[in-house]
């Protein structure tokens, strides 16, 4: 799950949790709710944190070695 999911998770289950105030037969809409928003902020956090193991974007840019030419010695 990434950073956009997570997100898009907490988002809708904030509204379904808060702002939705309709009854349905056979599941409790603020439940789903809030066991949404909870995968939601789980899966933010688990993205940042292994975002910050895995170095990051730019890694591999600020890697690069630089190539020596050997010129020939000087006479």
């Amino acid at each position: 799950m990434g950073l956009g999911v997570g997100i898009l998770l907490a988002a809708v289950g904030a509204v379904l949790a808060f702002a939705v105030n309709a009854t349905v037969s056979g599941i409790n809409i603020h439940a789903v709710g809030w066991i949404l928003l909870i995968v939601g902020i789980v899966g933010i956090a688990l993205s940042m944190i292994f975002w910050s193991s895995w170095a990051g974007p730019g890694y591999f840019t600020r890697r690069r070695t630089t190539y020596v030419d050997e010129a020939p010695p000087p006479y």
